[in-house]
């Protein structure tokens, strides 16, 4: 009896076999994700039982009975009178409605990650409701920090407070200079001089600019009285405020968008830009530090403004997926994020992903890498219904999935025999099994 074959066809299904059991003997035992077989009994009582495989889902409610906890070391969340089931449980008590499943108030054995076998029955209204009627969720982010490429909107708004100060005369205000006695050495609309002085007869030139108007008469009777006896001089602001009206006007929209305001973004150095002030920092400030900073610089400056900073679009946040995915790239998020959540974003994993040991890649404050690994098998298999390794991510964080050593090897086998030794020697051999000789 003669049987004919391939040496190529020999050699890669011992290969295969081969990296097989290697990958078999990496993973973990079946036990530690199988889900063994644990009867509960349900919470409330008229209710229908649905088995799913080996999970129990407990529907409906009872008014009259609220029920008992099957297992009394594991309470679910009862109502703490605002929205939605969020305090601990008191007694043994359940809600009237509630579904079998697992809450980050279900305690696993001896204190381990709570798997499906510890299932209780949570509040029905943590699962049964939409985002859109279902409770309020907690902001995601307590307080918002400004990042590089945030735009802002910063509103100028007159004060017209009362100042405890004297008023001071500016370059570019406008006075009115009489005498009671010699209509003479009337002045009509002088404006100060990018110098600080205005020009005077018979006297010549006066510095007038950061004195206030009391001063200025002083000055101008002492020194005209060598000229008129008695000149009771009087001095008339006409037109005061100039460095802010210089800068409300800089932001003046009114004739355009509307409102007296500026946009501004925040640069990558980590500064806005704003007139009258220059560089102001920005950068790990909220909007009401924010504030506070440019408040504080104005009123240093000449008062009588306040700004108040509007966030208008934050800067767009990024994730990057790699490896083993179906769309590996960037992916923008517009929310807060798990890695789960960005292996849906890029389709989901192949099947030669290694999800026992997904890598997180994270730069910090001061840009030094750090990596975390994750297992995400048994949660994206459906055997894990509260991982612990579902993490949130961070802006420019990598979420990278590794080959399983069985698809390192397919590879291998097909690189370097079948596109390499098998394309540049296709040989074949025969086999005489009788006389156990090939040629």
């Amino acid at each position: 009896m003669r049987l004919t074959t391939s040496i190529k066809s020999s050699v890669l299904g011992c290969l295969v076999v081969a990296a097989a059991w290697l990958s078999f003997t990496n993973q973990d035992t079946p036990s530690e994700l199988e889900i063994s077989h644990f009867q509960l009994t349900p919470a409330v009582a008229d209710t229908s039982t649905f088995e799913d495989g080996q999970i129990q889902l407990c529907q409906g409610y009872d008014t009259n009975n609220p029920g008992q906890v099957a297992r009394p070391s594991i309470v679910a969340g009862v109502n703490n009178g605002q929205f939605g089931f969020v305090a601990p449980a008191t007694a043994h008590t359940m809600p009237t409605r509630s579904l079998q499943g697992v809450d980050q108030f279900t305690l696993g054995r001896q204190g381990a990650e709570a798997k499906w076998q510890d299932s209780t029955c949570v509040p029905w209204e943590s699962m049964a409701y939409g985002e859109y009627i279902g409770p309020y969720r907690r902001p995601a982010m307590g307080e918002y920090r400004l990042r590089v490429n945030d735009e802002l909107e910063l509103v100028y708004l007159r004060t017209r407070q009362k100042s405890l100060r004297p008023y001071q005369l500016f370059v570019g205000d406008t006075i009115r200079i009489s005498s009671a006695i010699d209509p003479s050495l009337n002045a009509e609309s002088l404006v100060i001089r990018s110098d600080g002085m205005v020009s005077l007869s018979l006297i010549g030139q006066v510095m007038v600019a950061g004195k206030t108007v009391e001063q200025l008469q002083k000055e101008l009777d002492q020194r005209y009285e060598a000229w008129v006896i008695n000149p009771e001089m009087l001095v008339q602001l006409i037109k005061g405020e100039t460095p802010l009206e210089d800068i409300i006007n800089s932001v003046d929209a009114r004739a355009g968008q509307g409102g007296t305001g500026r946009a501004a973004t925040v640069s990558p150095d980590g500064t806005i830009q704003l007139p009258g002030l220059g560089s102001i920092p920005a950068i790990g400030l909220t909007l009401e530090e924010m504030g506070r900073e440019i408040n504080a610089r104005y009123q240093g400056r000449q008062g009588g403004i306040e700004v108040t900073p509007i966030l208008t679009q934050r800067a767009p946040s990024y994730i990057y997926v790699a490896g083993e995915v179906p769309t590996s790239g960037r992916f923008e998020m517009v929310g807060p994020t798990t890695v789960m959540q960005a292996i849906a974003l890029a389709g989901g994993f192949k099947p030669g992903g290694n999800v026992r040991e997904v890598v997180v890649f994270r730069r910090d404050q001061d840009w030094r890498l750090t990596a975390t690994k994750l297992d995400l098998n048994g949660a994206l298999l459906g055997k894990r219904p509260h991982p612990s390794d579902e993490i949130w991510l961070r802006d420019s964080d990598i979420v990278l999935i590794p080959k399983k050593p069985i698809q390192r090897v397919s590879e291998f086998v097909e690189l370097y025999l079948t596109n390499t030794v098998y394309s540049i020697y296709p040989q074949q051999a025969v086999f005489d099994i009788d006389n156990n000789t090939g040629f």
